[in-house]
């Protein structure tokens, strides 16, 4: 790829702590997540997938809290929208096409759960459920086992604004603050729970939640990359440092309908999806990398090639991975498949 040679000092992401060569990948990261997403469906809407779950609008913030971590330590439990987030922490896109083609190989369920269902030892993203809700206590415990071991890591959970209306957030929330344990809590408020916009859903902030269970809670624009990245960060310094959990709201919009099964123009109008959509915070990010003299159109170009490329390969490599067999649905049920040879 052509490098930009650039002089320029004192920009906000050096400030931050992040070099040039991270705010780039910042960036890429957010495009090769938008371009997943825009093949999840077009494969869906072609008869090649059954189902996605998109997370366009959402990919700015999932990126920076992701770059504003420890990738080598924490634990993270993402919610079903996380693309940007998954692929931030080190998943590939031959790994997220084989869990969307539903194929043996897929390293988040070997082809058994939901697309948007992660899940890697490895990553260290801890597997998550369909019932929403459910990775925020584990989470929890995750950070009660760091503080009970006397590890540095943090446990990093996302989930939506209807989540945040769930008994197991408030349970979650409310053990963690007695506790101080190290875990960083991210509503990524899209302004949807399915259909039910945001003024049915709350009557206050989900930020302000935080202040009856005794720690910080702050809402942030979750289409201004830079200042996702310092919120994060900064919630990440205080969880190792003992100073106890962070509950951040990042507001953003969900472009795309709920699912590939939901009309959503059959509760808000194309008007308010369109002015949300010129918010995005991806051209945001990219001018700002622009005006640093980082970026420019030769390097969008190349960029756009590379992704392109590393698509069609996932893609026609999920297409043509085997699938399950019919005798392996029994395996990881029962605990004697590890003394089997099951996979663990």
């Amino acid at each position: 790829m052509t490098k930009v040679t650039t002089h320029v000092k004192n920009h906000r992401h050096l400030e931050l702590g992040l070099s040039d060569e991270q705010a780039i990948e910042m960036y890429a990261t957010m495009v090769k997540s938008r371009k997943f997403d825009e093949r999840m469906l077009l494969l869906q809407r072609a008869g090649k997938i059954n189902f996605h779950v998109s997370g366009i609008g959402q990919e700015v913030a999932q990126v920076a809290a992701a770059f504003a971590l420890d990738r080598d330590n924490d634990y993270f439990l993402p919610y079903y929208r996380d693309y940007g987030f998954v692929i931030s922490v080190g998943m590939t896109l031959r790994d997220l096409l084989l869990s969307v083609f539903a194929k043996a190989e897929d390293p988040n369920s070997g082809g058994r759960q939901m697309p948007g269902h992660f899940g890697s030892k490895k990553l260290r993203i801890v597997t998550g459920s369909s019932p929403v809700t459910t990775q925020v206590p584990h989470a929890v415990g995750i950070a009660l086992a760091a503080k009970m071991k006397k590890k540095s890591f943090v446990s990093f959970v996302t989930f939506g604004e209807g989540s945040s209306n769930q008994g197991d957030f408030h349970e979650g929330c409310n053990f963690a603050g007695v506790h101080k344990l190290p875990v960083i809590f991210m509503c990524e408020n899209n302004q949807y729970s399915i259909s039910v916009p945001i003024h049915k859903q709350l009557g206050g902030k989900v930020a302000d939640r935080a202040i009856g269970y005794g720690f910080p809670g702050l809402q942030v624009d979750g289409n201004d990359a830079l200042e996702v990245f310092r919120v994060v960060k900064e919630a990440r310094e205080r969880a190792v440092s003992g100073e106890g959990p962070t509950l951040i709201e990042a507001m953003m919009y969900r472009v795309s309908p709920h699912s590939t099964s939901d009309n959503d123009l059959a509760y808000r109008t194309k008007e308010e999806v369109d002015l949300h959509r010129s918010k995005d915070g991806i051209p945001k990010f990219k001018q700002y990398l622009i005006e640093c003299g980082l970026w420019n159109e030769e390097l969008e170009t190349e960029l756009e090639a590379a992704i392109r490329k590393e698509l069609d390969d996932a893609t026609a490599y999920g297409d043509k991975a085997p699938f399950p067999t019919p005798e392996s649905t029994m395996l990881h049920v029962y605990a004697e498949d590890a003394e089997q040879g099951g996979q663990g």
